[in-house]
């Protein structure tokens, strides 16, 4: 009995060649690598609360500075005010009370009741 076998040469298994690795290399890097992810997320999260705790400043400067605007505005108004009023006395020619007299009242008077 014979048996009949086709050889192509597409049909043979080449050998793939990778690159040596150098693993120790490999491992240096990889260890300095994540040395250097491990350092830099640590520092942006120190830059994260530093700018946390200055945004919580800033808001508390913000309403405080905002409160006191308010009592400025109200000074403001209340002098303005006043000024106007002084004014308005000046060219009506009104003037302080010195001595205040009071109209006395005679019993025979339509006014008084009995």
């Amino acid at each position: 009995m014979t048996t009949l076998t086709h050889s192509s040469p597409l049909n043979r298994a080449i050998p793939v060649k990778f690159p040596s690795l150098n693993w120790k290399v490999f491992f240096i890097l990889g260890f300095a690598l994540f040395s250097f992810l491990i350092i830099f997320y640590i520092f942006e999260i120190n830059e994260l609360t530093k700018g946390s705790y200055l945004i919580k400043n800033y808001e508390k400067q913000l309403k405080e500075i905002s409160g006191q605007s308010r009592i400025l505005e109200m000074n403001f108004a209340k002098t303005n005010l006043l000024g106007s009023i002084q004014e308005k006395t000046k060219e009506l020619n009104f003037e302080k009370t010195k001595q205040v007299k009071y109209i006395q009242i005679l019993d025979p008077s339509l006014a008084k009741a009995k």
